[in-house]
């Protein structure tokens, strides 16, 4: 439900071999799931995701759910419509499952009410804060949990275009990096960017560890970074995920007893340009009775939670 960017157009003119950035290419791609059918009401997405994946797309929600049976949804339509899409997919196909792009919605109050009316019919619901599923990020959780990575961590995270559309991602990975949120503290709103959304910087502490969240100011620059310091060394998560590297403390050669970076680096396999196929790979695994890596829609609540608090103080309660 969306032929948008990440509904089809991310990975449209990108080779099929090593690029999956998209729900259409995804589901089209992976062994676990059939793409079925796709909804957007303008006519030249359609016509373009028919000729490229060879089934039929819909002007309407009803229209598409009138000629096929699903038991898998994504919805990928404008945040406004996530919830009106959800329930439609509820009301009229019974799906086991829906992969709900983030945020859930711009209300708290209608995430609630997306979770609630999905946990009423039993049907699982995920939030594509694709980073949780994503290799790189998992082995970074386990070396956290595993004292691998020595608290305490501090940390800046770099962001842009928005805290709810585009922060919220490095909130929810740094949950999921470092627990739950304690506390925040925020030094500046920033710029006013929509009627939901600005560009605040902000202190956050988390369980293990604090982190400050710096908006850039150039609204044509998409600059996502993380930078941790830790105990025994320092972690970066550059271009978005694409480059993560680790160094060591080691003692300085020259004073022996003063504690500095290795010369040597660590990289840690990254595998973001696949990252939509991760999400289903996790999913997969989840629907199958195993234990996937992803984002639930109780994850997912629980960073709009947050976000919204952050933000409310410019616009009131969401």
């Amino acid at each position: 439900m969306g032929l948008g960017k990440i509904g089809m157009g991310y990975d449209l003119h990108l080779p099929i071999e090593g690029f999956v950035h998209s729900h259409a290419r995804a589901l089209c791609l992976h062994p676990s799931f059939e793409l079925s059918c796709a909804v957007d009401p303008d006519n030249a997405r359609r016509q373009m995701f028919e000729n490229t994946y060879h089934v039929p797309a819909y002007s309407t929600i009803s229209e598409a759910l009138s000629n096929h049976v699903v038991d898998f949804g994504v919805i990928a339509t404008p945040t406004e419509m996530h919830l009106q899409g959800l329930q439609e997919l509820l009301g009229s196909a019974g799906p086991k499952a829906i992969l709900c792009e983030k945020p859930l919605s711009y209300k708290v109050s209608d995430s609630r009410r997306m979770i609630s009316e999905c946990k009423k019919r039993n049907v699982q619901l995920y939030v594509n804060y694709m980073r949780r599923s994503e290799p790189g990020a998992i082995e970074v959780k386990r070396r956290i949990d595993s004292a691998q990575i020595i608290g305490p961590i501090k940390g800046v995270v770099w962001y842009s275009k928005g805290f709810l559309h585009n922060g919220s991602h490095f909130v929810n990975l740094l949950e999921y990096w470092l627990g739950d949120v304690i506390r925040f503290d925020v030094a500046s709103y920033g710029v006013n960017l929509s009627d939901f959304d600005a560009s605040p910087d902000v202190h956050i502490i988390f369980e293990k560890g604090s982190v400050f969240f710096l908006s850039t100011q150039e609204s044509n620059l998409n600059n996502h970074s993380v930078e941790l310091i830790a105990a025994n060394g320092r972690l970066r998560y550059e271009d978005s995920g694409r480059s993560i590297e680790w160094r060591t403390v080691s003692l300085d050669a020259g004073t022996q007893f003063e504690q500095r970076l290795s010369n040597s680096t660590e990289v840690i396999d990254s595998d973001l340009s696949r990252y939509q196929l991760h999400v289903l790979d996790n999913i997969a695994l989840c629907l199958s009775g195993g234990e996937g890596r992803f984002c639930s829609g109780g994850q997912g609540l629980q960073t709009h939670e947050y976000v919204s608090r952050i933000l409310e103080a410019r616009y009131g309660p969401q």
